[in-house]
């Protein structure tokens, strides 16, 4: 039997990335729609999140998911897995939570025992900053690291860095560490000039945050 996958952010080049990333397993894994700024229209086995620029996990959206009657199961993905956000997804209505951390091969064997139904937790072992392996994200082609791209897309939907830092489970010090190094990275000096630069590289979401899909 093949899982039938549908991929959802907001960013067209995060559903496309992860697509890529499951090409090979496609006799396990069938992704059939990427929703970039859309809701789900077809019927599928699970749903998987991608939480980039969305680093705490949208509640609201794993409910709007799991209250679609043509999505079976909802899987988060993400590179945070502090334990909080882990079981607030779960407690949302997610059927697993799985990390960024893992190869093509075991994401697709969490995406089959999801639809097993086993809840899948990412392995204490791998850590909240483990290192990304797979899917895409906007600046990649730039030089920029996942993490610091997911500030960038902050900084561009204009948070502050107190609101960067209450979102991505940060400490100020750290998102002003990311900052720099992606104004290095970029070629910029200040916020303005990285808003700018964000909006010309595809760092604005297909969808707004807070419009209805």
């Amino acid at each position: 039997m093949v899982i039938r996958v549908a991929l959802v952010n907001d960013y067209e080049v995060v559903v496309h990335g992860l697509d890529t990333m499951l090409r090979s397993y496609r006799d396990t894994v069938a992704v059939v729609e990427l929703d970039a700024g859309t809701t789900v229209g077809e019927s599928v086995d699970i749903a998987m999140y991608d939480t980039f620029a969305n680093p705490r996990g949208d509640r609201e959206e794993i409910r709007r998911l799991t209250a679609n009657p043509r999505v079976g199961k909802v899987a988060v993905y993400s590179w945070n897995l502090d334990p909080s956000l882990v079981t607030a997804a779960l407690s949302s209505g997610a059927s697993g939570y799985l990390s960024k951390a893992l190869p093509a091969g075991e994401l697709a064997a969490a995406l089959t025992a999801v639809h097993d139904g086993v809840q899948v937790r990412p392995a204490r072992a791998e850590g909240r900053t483990s290192a990304i392996v797979g899917g895409d994200w906007p600046g990649r082609e730039e030089g920029l690291s996942a993490r610091e791209a997911e500030v960038l897309a902050l900084i561009t939907r204009g948070l502050s860095n107190q609101q960067i830092a209450d979102r991505a489970h940060l400490s100020i010090n750290s998102v002003k560490t990311y900052i720099r190094s992606c104004y290095r990275r970029i070629g910029v000096s200040n916020r303005t000039h990285a808003v700018l630069w964000g909006i010309e590289h595809g760092f604005r979401p297909t969808r707004q945050p807070g419009s209805e899909r």
